[in-house]
């Protein structure tokens, strides 16, 4: 077997990050999870190993987050692959959730506290012999993909709302709330995020990675808000979608994929996008793609980052 490595990872309580921690706990790999409360926390260690460490931190919290990331930078052990898997939407609600910084939960969850993740965890990124990061984003970021043509596409605009600091239900600024639309865009964030994270450091790999149209049979995962928004249409899209036209990848696949690019690919200082595409009823093929035109944009990247931290920045402030 290779050498352990050590792999921190959010989001591996359910779903995807749950199948691919246990592949990587399997092959005796060391990991660390982290988990949004006790209850999440629970179910996870109903399967880890005891050389598995959990950690719980709910991300819809800045100053959990930090907290955690205080810990472990106080450990000082090193981070061979840092996983931002964890993910949430809410697509048919048409009210704003806040986190308890105030900022729009899609936006703090998805984007906001990764970025975090990543700037208060570098140093023990770059201890590592052979670091990397891995970035679950998702086809919908662009507006060409199939799943990105359907509602209101992906644009962050001039990053108003972002601009404008915590209580902005959009980044773009715009005033009406579009729930399918924050998630398209917090998912263009986290490209963004990495585009922006290999400029700064060209010697660390930056994955980031969709891996198709998951939709499980459980009513737990993913897409449990949007059941409870809307339960007869979420279980006929899951019907259709995953049942008769075959459009979807299983679990099981998508966590052998996001297991691939943790441990055995061979990765490459700098940015790189892969894609999980459908090329046929019940078959996709995996493999370095193009990210859309926004997600390639260099200024927004630098702009977005920007803007993140000294949101963050001033969220934390406040809770002093």
């Amino acid at each position: 077997m290779a050498e352990a490595r050590r792999v921190l990872i959010t989001g591996a309580s359910s779903g995807i990050g749950r199948h691919a921690a246990r592949r990587m706990e399997q092959e005796g790999h060391r990991l660390t999870l982290i988990c949004r409360n006790h209850q999440r926390a629970a179910e996870t260690l109903d399967w880890i190993d005891p050389t598995t460490r959990v950690l719980e931190a709910d991300l819809a919290d800045l100053e959990q987050v930090d907290t955690l990331c205080a810990t472990l930078l106080q450990e000082q052990e090193p981070i061979d692959a840092l996983v931002l898997n964890a993910g949430l939407q809410y697509a048919g609600h048409r009210q704003p959730r806040w986190s308890r910084q105030g900022i729009e939960l899609t936006l703090a969850v998805n984007h906001l506290a990764h970025q975090l993740i990543l700037m208060r965890l570098l140093p023990l990124l770059l201890q590592a012999d052979e670091p990397r990061v891995v970035i679950t984003a998702s086809e919908v970021h662009n507006p060409t993909s199939g799943g990105g043509r359907v509602g209101s596409p992906a644009g962050l605009g001039d990053l108003a709302g972002l601009r404008s600091g915590a209580g902005s239900a959009m980044v773009d600024g715009k005033e009406r709330f579009d729930a399918d639309k924050a998630y398209k865009d917090s998912k263009l964030c986290n490209l963004l995020m990495g585009l922006e994270l290999a400029r700064n450091q060209p010697r660390l790999p930056v994955i980031a990675w969709s891996p198709g149209l998951v939709i499980p049979r459980s009513q737990d995962g993913f897409f449990r808000e949007s059941r409870r928004a809307n339960p007869l249409g979420q279980t006929l899209f899951g019907v259709v979608a995953r049942d008769l036209l075959r459009l979807t990848e299983s679990i099981e696949n998508a966590g052998d994929l996001l297991t691939r690019l943790v441990l055995q690919l061979n990765a490459q200082p700098g940015f790189q996008y892969w894609s999980n595409s459908l090329t046929r009823p019940g078959q996709h093929r995996f493999e370095p793609t193009a990210p859309s035109a926004e997600a390639c944009d260099s200024e927004t990247a630098t702009e977005l980052w920007r803007l993140s931290d000294h949101l963050i920045a001033t969220a934390l402030a406040d809770q002093c």
